[in-house]
């Protein structure tokens, strides 16, 4: 079988959150079952100077008021498509904002040519590449079912994977003809949302199959409280939605063998790790004190990630324990932490692969506590490096973490500490609860054991996608 996938970032290409951990894993996990994926990617500089030896396959005289062209190559072990627009993504910042942190302005056409080159591909542009299902991720390649509804005959069968409704792609509707979209679409049955264009929206109205990244956001998404508008229409095509939980890439997140720790371990030498947290607290300049529980937080600082709600806890984690925090976002945010540093709380405000590994493998508790989860990568890693999950349940956390009541415990399968409903209070709680567990250093350990013997690889997920790529293949397009 073949796949193309459509995306904006791919580990380790390119990467801005979670999205690019997915796109860049599942392609090596399918390949045993026999479906092999070729990835189409925005020709950014971090991507084009990855790339190996690569050939041009297709040839835009003008693609949004630029030449461009499709090149095939392999990266990493990744077989790619690569989308080589200069005027679009030759450009340094990030791929959605530029270094004044403003988005670009020419997002709207940016990821449209993404869209447009990968409904192309769908439809053999390049002859040799016949692909059976076409695999679009969140709303920068939403367009692409769109563009091949409205360009009308055969088509592969095409899936999109909702990572995050909360990023919906909108833009004014006076782009629709610049946009290659016919007048028809800008209607609510096409593109059309609230008054704008919705790439998102032209991704869950014309996919044959929806997924999210776990079961139970994806029932949460059917809700008005987490549907960010779209629960009308995904309660519409309720039938076609699903929920496929993410893994991780277990030979990257691997502490027997990671570069990036101070010591390797593993479930049969869980003492070794004890010179990690040494190592993060050296790092993070707290003082090094085994006794105390080192908190962890690997995340974006944001509403969403409940981290406003965690500041409020900052002086109860400072008394009882220490925290490590790695994240950018919101400025606001940023300062408030900023204006919290003290002996026992250290931040940085930037992201980092090497230090994101080393948290997870030197704090006690890693902490996820936020409002709305579609999966979360964060306590996967967690899990699998010994570190303790204290989790909101909701979305994704809700279904890989087991909570350390008293049934759990008893039973042997508890794997954290969940809270809900996510507010500082119940943070407090459960961070009180996770401290009385850390004293507690037999249960502790068994926490930090049942955690690691969690099958958190693509293993599952994959088969998963295979299934739904083999069922979606006998619908008529």
């Amino acid at each position: 079988m073949q796949v193309l996938s459509v995306a904006s970032e791919i580990y380790p290409l390119i990467k801005t959150g979670g999205l690019a951990d997915v796109v860049g894993a599942l392609p090596g996990a399918l390949a045993p079952l026999g479906i092999h994926t070729r990835t189409l990617v925005p020709g950014y500089p971090a991507v084009l100077k990855a790339i190996d030896a690569c050939e041009t396959v297709h040839h835009y005289s003008t693609l949004f008021s630029g030449s461009a062209r499709i090149l095939t190559a392999t990266a990493h072990g990744l077989d790619l498509f690569v989308l080589d627009a200069p005027h679009l993504y030759d450009r340094s910042g990030n791929p959605y904002v530029g270094v004044d942190g403003k988005d670009w302005p020419d997002n709207a056409e940016r990821f449209a040519a993404l869209a447009r080159a990968g409904a192309d591909l769908a439809q053999t542009i390049v002859p040799e590449f016949a692909p059976d299902i076409v695999h679009v991720h969140d709303w920068q390649a939403g367009l692409v079912p769109a563009y091949l509804h409205y360009d009308g005959g055969q088509h592969p069968i095409c899936i999109a994977t909702v990572h995050n409704l909360a990023f919906q792609g909108q833009f004014p509707a006076n782009l629709l003809s610049k946009l290659l979209l016919p007048p028809k679409s800008f209607e609510v049955d096409g593109v059309e949302y609230y008054g704008t264009i919705g790439y998102l929206k032209a991704a869950l109205q014309f996919a044959d199959r929806i997924t999210t990244v776990s079961p139970t956001y994806a029932l949460e998404i059917l809700q008005p409280e987490w549907g960010m508008g779209f629960d009308g229409l995904l309660m519409q095509r309720r039938a076609v939605v699903s929920g496929i939980l993410n893994g991780i890439d277990t030979n990257v997140w691997n502490p027997a063998k990671d570069a990036y720790l101070a010591a390797h371990y593993d479930e049969k030498h869980l003492a070794r790790r004890a010179n990690n947290k040494i190592a993060l607290q050296e790092r993070m300049g707290l003082p090094v004190d085994a006794q105390r529980p080192l908190f962890g937080v690997v995340s974006r600082l944001s509403w969403q990630k409940g981290l406003d709600l965690l500041a409020d806890a900052l002086p109860l984690i400072s008394s009882v324990g220490q925290l490590a925090l790695l994240g950018a976002g919101e400025p606001l945010l940023e300062d408030k932490y900023a204006q919290a540093k003290s002996l026992n709380i250290s931040c940085e405000f930037r992201y980092d692969e090497a230090l994101a590994h080393l948290i997870q493998a030197g704090a006690d508790i890693l902490l996820v506590p936020s409002r709305f989860e579609p999966c979360g990568l964060t306590q996967l890693c967690a899990l699998r490096y010994g570190a303790v999950p204290l989790v909101a349940r909701v979305g994704g956390l809700a279904d890989t973490i087991v909570d350390a009541n008293e049934a759990a415990l008893a039973a042997g399968t508890a794997t954290g500490i969940q809270f809900w409903p996510v507010n500082a209070m119940m943070i407090e709680a459960a961070i009180h609860r996770a401290v009385k567990l850390y004293h507690d250093k037999s249960t502790w350990i068994q926490l930090q054991h049942n955690g690691m013997r969690s099958d958190v690889s693509w293993h599952h997920s994959a088969r998963a996608y295979a299934e739904l790529y083999r069922e979606a293949i006998k619908l008529p397009t």
